[in-house]
């Protein structure tokens, strides 16, 4: 117990040191909030990876995403944290994050099966910041997704980028949970691959945060 909520509070240090090195950069560098924003949710999100690791109960991530929470909200009606909070679109996805967190790590808790909560969290640390960061900085042949009369707010080259990403990092997390690469590590990847993009697609001001890791969680009950 004592070494659980030492490692807590470790972790609750480390986001602290996180966003404060992210808001300096910010600060001094003049780096865009776009991209701090992205860099402080690459980070904090792969940094739970090893929580089916460390706690053994949900309670624990409960209270961390809490906190988490809380300094979020309170930083933006003060209008602090600027790294996380500038940018010009509308969007609840900070707020979302520690949720989504939290609701993976109770499904995969109460399944008693890491993978559900360690493969969404690696698709939406690593995939999700690097499909926006492509999609905003990058204009050229790059056009918003248009399906018959509807026009989604993503465009084809951070789609496509999330794809493949996702699709590399779910056959490589399937082949190593099931010690074998089969095919059905292939199907199955790319199932979770699919199903991760359009979560990330339909999303709406920063849903994506909530609707990538569910669909993922999804797939992989129903058909790992």
């Amino acid at each position: 117990m004592d070494n659980i909520i030492a490692i807590s509070f470790i972790y609750l240090i480390g986001i602290a040191v996180l966003l404060a090195f992210n808001e300096i950069n910010y600060r001094r560098l003049k780096i865009k909030g776009e991209i701090t924003r992205k860099f402080a949710h690459f980070s904090a999100t792969l940094a739970t990876v090893p929580f089916p690791y460390i706690f053994p109960s949900h309670w624990y991530v409960l209270v961390l995403a809490f906190l988490f929470f809380l300094v979020l909200a309170i930083t933006q009606n003060s209008r602090q944290l600027k790294s996380i909070h500038d940018i010009r679109r509308k969007s609840m996805g900070s707020y979302l994050l520690p949720l989504s967190i939290y609701l993976t790590f109770l499904i995969s808790c109460q399944l008693e099966n890491k993978l559900l909560f360690i493969l969404p969290m690696l698709i939406l640390a690593i995939c999700d910041p690097m499909a926006a960061i492509l999609g905003i900085n990058i204009k050229k042949y790059n056009g918003r997704i248009k399906l018959g009369k509807r026009k989604f707010n993503k465009t084809w080259l951070g789609t496509a980028a999330f794809f493949i990403t996702s699709l590399i990092i779910a056959m490589l997390a399937l082949w190593l949970h099931r010690d074998v690469f089969d095919f059905k590590t292939c199907w199955l990847g790319l199932l979770v691959a699919t199903a991760g993009t359009m979560g990330e697609l339909i999303s709406w001001r920063g849903s994506d945060n909530l609707s990538i890791p569910l669909a993922i969680v999804f797939v992989l009950i129903t058909f790992l």
